[in-house]
């Protein structure tokens, strides 16, 4: 085997795959070092929902990019991905009207289908929800979810047919610098050579960065999911709903279950390792979650608990992405810390992430945005709501 490469992904989650796929379309030679499976971290976990409701432009036409993505998965990227189109709607209390107003305007304004729907409405578009005259909703009619596995290796299995090199059980233990230029890698077995090397790690990016001399200020934290059977006579499916007024968010499932976690920012202060955390749903959150979900869907007050689980999310201070290289001109580039919104973005990411490493001089979408920097110049990315978590 030839160990020599243009560019060395770290990560086999949707945003490496994504990204070694879009830089093989350029024509580059790319490896992509997995210390596990493809999909094993935070990619395989999440709840793939898709939405394009973003409070800035630039992640909405990602959002929305990416939203035609996987409608056309099969055409555009080959294999299936899982998507499920029911709906998805935000709901918000008169404190984040105003801001809902503003973000379906400018989502409008680069082409999203969505609207403005009222409480009277939001029951047209889902018989068993509960609302109350002073809710307002933001509904866009193409999104849904998707399934994190099947895409994450359709677009595994597109870029070695583009020829990327896919290494599993393969952990890096070094980033490897000859001055203050990358060389390439060292793993626990080889070392491989290149000049540019992508930590895609999610989680784990911090620790990974740490090789190569750079701290990132994100967190690895745990969150959790829950899982309820519904009753016979429940909608046999149903949007996926964003519920601020109860911090908290539910789609359909499988199985005729509805899964459901929190829309909540003290999840950044649930720091651990994440080589070692609990993996099992807490009885309290599961309590919880069933509390707030039978708030705004009744019917689930008859469900049965299925379980749930824990997982992981990449949290920065600001709930954004950095997407950079760092130091400059290093040939160490950045593309973690998502904080748990990252999946639906991951067609736009890799093509972000190749404009990026290729220096194009006109990107489609442009990283500064989530460049590192701007946590040190107090320029943190700035959402319309309460909660950063959305977006």
């Amino acid at each position: 085997m030839n160990n020599a490469y243009d560019v060395i992904v770290i990560g086999a989650g949707i945003m490496g795959c994504s990204s070694a796929y879009q830089l093989a379309k350029k024509g580059l030679r790319v490896a992509i070092l997995e210390k596990g499976s493809i999909g094993d971290g935070s990619t395989g976990e999440s709840s793939a929902i898709i939405r394009q409701h973003y409070s800035n432009p630039l992640t909405a036409k990602m959002a929305y990019f990416s939203l035609k993505i996987f409608q056309n998965f099969d055409e555009q990227i080959g294999g299936e991905s899982g998507f499920t189109e029911t709906g998805v709607a935000i709901l918000v209390g008169e404190k984040d009207s105003e801001g809902l107003d503003a973000n379906i305007t400018m989502q409008q304004s680069v082409g999203i289908r969505t609207r403005l729907l009222s409480a009277q409405d939001l029951k047209q578009v889902m018989p068993g929800i509960s609302v109350t005259e002073d809710i307002a909703a933001a509904y866009e009619p193409e999104g849904g979810y998707a399934d994190p596995y099947l895409t994450v290796n359709s677009y595994a299995r597109a870029a070695a047919k583009l020829g990327v090199e896919i290494l599993r059980d393969t952990m890096v233990t070094d980033i490897l610098f000859e001055g203050e230029k990358v060389v390439g890698v060292k793993t626990s077995a080889l070392t491989f050579s290149a000049p540019k090397v992508l930590n895609t790690t999610g989680a784990w990016s911090s620790q990974v960065a740490r090789m190569a001399g750079v701290e990132l200020p994100i967190d690895a934290c745990r969150v959790q999911v829950a899982f309820f059977r519904r009753p016979d006579d429940a909608e046999t499916s149903h949007p996926v709903i964003a519920d601020f007024i109860h911090a908290s968010y539910f789609r359909a499932e499988t199985g005729n279950q509805t899964l459901a976690g929190l829309i909540d920012p003290a999840e950044a202060n649930a720091i651990i390792d994440p080589n070692n955390f609990n993996k099992k749903n807490d009885y309290d959150y599961v309590l919880d979650m069933g509390e707030r979900l039978v708030k705004r869907y009744p019917i689930i007050e008859r469900s049965e608990s299925t379980g749930g689980y824990a997982s992981l999310y990449a949290i920065t201070p600001d709930w954004h992405p950095i997407v950079d290289e760092a130091p400059a001109g290093s040939g160490f580039y950045i593309c973690a810390g998502f904080s748990g919104h990252g999946f639906k973005l991951g067609p736009a990411v890799g093509v972000m992430v190749a404009g990026m490493i290729t220096a194009e001089s006109d990107p489609l979408f442009d990283p500064a945005l989530f460049r590192l920097s701007r946590f040190a110049e107090n320029d943190q990315v700035r959402g319309q709501y309460e909660y950063s978590i959305i977006g």
